[in-house]
């Protein structure tokens, strides 16, 4: 699934003119993957997907990263809103789901900020040893 987002934000460190505030047009993307696909030749219904998506991105839409509580203390680089978006899905993904979700074994954010920068947070959508 994809999404995106814009909003603003400025990067702590030794990044050069990224270290002024300035704005991205972010395109997201989430990925599941599992070890089989279910008899309706689907792994996970991707509406549910699309709507979950939209529903983390809609808080960042239009903000100043650096100015949320979620990243307080953080430097707001694709990493970490990629991260932020990880466990947002994740805990959505458990806390509702859908047809297929117990066949999902990992989830995949990948968050560019321009066509050639971006970054990739990936994990296991269940805790090893619970379904």
């Amino acid at each position: 699934m994809r999404g995106s987002f814009e909003a603003t934000h400025r990067l702590h460190g030794d990044f050069g003119l990224a270290t002024l505030p300035h704005g991205h047009a972010y395109q997201v993307e989430a990925a599941v993957r599992g070890p089989e696909i279910g008899a309706d030749g689907t792994l996970v219904d991707v509406g549910v997907l699309q709507r979950l998506l939209e529903g983390a991105l809609m808080p960042l839409h239009t903000q100043d990263l650096d100015a949320l509580g979620v990243f307080r203390g953080e430097n707001t680089t694709a990493e970490v809103v990629a991260r932020y978006l990880f466990a947002g899905l994740q805990t959505a993904l458990l806390r509702d789901p859908g047809p297929g979700i117990a066949r999902v074994a990992s989830l995949r954010v990948t968050v560019w900020e321009s066509p050639v920068m971006f970054a990739t947070y990936e994990g296991l959508l269940h805790e090893p040893g619970r379904a």
